[in-house]
């Protein structure tokens, strides 16, 4: 029975340990929602499925320790395929489907990466294509122009 439980306990904590290192994708609404428990940064990840450098993205920059840390620090993390008409959501008062919302944020172009600040009031976008070190480079050159008052 011992040999059990610690079987057990290290299969649990071998999945816990798992899954710090990858990045934890919510859906639109289930960040709303964790945003208004505890604040935060959501960043929207707007792909479609046809989207070779979305693909690149995913399997290179968002396995990346330094991308995973950053966004279980800062961010609610969302993916948004941008061409789903089927899943609806509600979001401020009104109903949209994935590529409502994605279309409503004025994406365009693949990848797009939109980071809402806390209040949900104010949006910016990141677009393209980034290796984890230009991914965090550019975000945080996006994050102080768009969100940081200067004095």
């Amino acid at each position: 029975m011992k040999a059990f439980s610690l079987v057990f306990l290290l299969v649990l904590l071998h999945l816990n340990l798992q899954a710090q290192d990858q990045i934890q994708w919510m859906k639109f609404e289930e960040a709303i929602a964790a945003n208004e428990k505890n604040p935060k940064m959501i960043l929207v990840d707007v792909y479609t499925d046809w989207c070779g450098w979305c693909k690149k993205m995913d399997k290179e920059t968002f396995t990346d320790p330094n991308v995973i840390a950053h966004f279980q620090k800062n961010f609610y993390a969302v993916k948004l395929n941008a061409e789903n008409t089927n899943r609806s959501f509600q979001f401020m008062g009104k109903t949209f489907t994935e590529a409502q919302m994605a279309a409503a944020m004025r994406v365009n172009s693949y990848p797009n990466f939109v980071v809402i600040e806390p209040s949900l009031q104010n949006i910016a976008q990141l677009p393209g294509y980034r290796d984890p070190a230009a991914f965090l480079a550019g975000l945080a050159d996006l994050i102080d122009k768009a969100f940081k008052k200067t004095p």
